[in-house]
């Protein structure tokens, strides 16, 4: 006896090199038979076209249907499978709690993904549904699953991440994922490529011993405040015109424009924070188009650095703090907040935000985030967000 939520369903499978007309004369062959068209799926690798169709139909027309699709595939050079049979259809769009995994490297290797799928099974998840999202300069490919939780499947996909060098994130489905958020952004290490004042220092003649402070400091062995101004006592007497000599030499890590400039694209909203200093990354802020930031603020005198600070220092507490202060502002929830870090002064933002990424990051700072990426493409961070290579635009 015919169950009611059963139904005659016809799969399609075709493949072969991809040419223009494909998709038209395959479902014009299908148009004279009552049809319901319940899934499509197509994807061109290397030239060659993969389509599948699940149909709904009945089962009268099955021979029918099969001789006109083998009369089709001659027509057009290509190979096409069916598989008829009376089934429960059921629709990913119907499901609930589906998880988004995004696996990303920059030679990704079939071990990985061998391993990453063995621990989605035995975690008691399923995958629904599997597509390339970007493939240069790093590959990212996106799983989404049903039947477990986030946590569990995070807690799965850690140890493969570890074994084989990859970056994997575990997000969650639904609206939330593409409603607007606040991207916040770390500037030394992250943002760009260097630490603004190891370069002030090299100008003074303190290199060293700045840079000694400074990797204590992000190992969080010492006290951001008390760090930060030792390091800015030994800028003492350095000519504020040292300032915008030094703003010409920052570099933006790779990607970090197409960020940006796509994240505003789709709407979104960008802040920035930052340990260093206003005096110094201003320029870059008014080209990047930022409109929320905080950093230090240098005290200068008759031209030259006093070796002190203006106002309340920026230690991790205030960026967790500008992270809210921006949110509300902008009219996000917490939840649509992300916070992109490398070092201990950006452990507390990671932490009050939706989703916490560690870049290029300190392993106590990756061990704190929700994901970590690891690739040098600040733009990665767009793949995390479910937003494809096709989508973002090149800064």
């Amino acid at each position: 006896m015919e169950s009611d939520d059963e139904e005659f369903t016809g799969l399609i499978l075709l493949s072969g090199l991809d040419k223009p007309g494909i998709t038209q004369e395959l479902f014009a062959v299908l148009a004279p038979f009552s049809i319901t068209i319940l899934d499509i799926e197509q994807v061109i690798i290397s030239g060659r076209l993969i389509l599948t169709i699940l149909i709904g139909l009945n089962p009268n027309h099955e021979k029918a249907i099969e001789a006109d699709l083998m009369d089709c595939a001659g027509q057009l050079d290509v190979d096409i499978a069916t598989l008829f049979t009376r089934t429960a259809h059921s629709s990913i769009a119907i499901k609930q709690g589906l998880l988004h995994v995004v696996i990303l490297s920059t030679k990704l290797k079939p071990a990985a993904v061998a391993d990453l799928a063995g621990a989605i099974t035995a975690c008691g998840a399923n995958i629904e549904r599997v597509s390339r999202t970007a493939s240069t300069p790093v590959t990212a490919i996106e799983f989404i699953l049903s039947g477990s939780s986030q946590d569990i499947v995070s807690s799965a996909l850690s140890p493969v991440a570890a074994t084989h060098g990859v970056d994997i994130s575990v997000s969650k489905g639904g609206l939330l994922r593409f409603a607007k958020k606040l991207v916040q952004l770390d500037v030394d290490s992250t943002l760009i490529t260097q630490e603004v004042i190891e370069l002030l220092a090299e100008k003074a003649g303190v290199g060293e011993q700045v840079k000694t402070i400074t990797e204590a400091a992000m190992r969080g062995e010492l006290d951001f405040e008390q760090s930060l101004r030792a390091r800015v006592l030994l800028l003492k007497g350095l000519p504020e015109s040292t300032l915008a000599e030094v703003a010409d030499e920052i570099v933006l890590t790779p990607g970090a424009k197409t960020l940006i400039k796509t994240l505003h694209k789709l709407g979104h909203t960008v802040s920035i924070v930052s340990g260093g200093f206003s005096d110094v990354i201003a320029p870059m802020i008014t080209t990047l188009g930022i409109t929320h930031f905080r950093a230090n603020k240098l005290s200068i005198s008759q031209g030259f650095l006093t070796g002190e600070l203006e106002g309340p220092v920026i230690d991790r507490a205030a960026k967790a703090q500008a992270l809210r202060d921006f949110a509300e502002l902008e009219s996000v929830t917490m939840e649509q907040t992300v916070a992109i870090g490398d070092g201990a002064n950006d452990l507390d933002m990671i932490a009050a935000a939706g989703l916490g990424i560690a870049f290029n990051a300190k392993p106590a700072v990756r061990a704190a985030a929700d994901t970590s990426l690891t690739a040098p493409y600040l733009d990665s961070v767009l793949y995390l967000l479910g937003i494809p290579r096709e989508a973002i635009e090149e800064g």
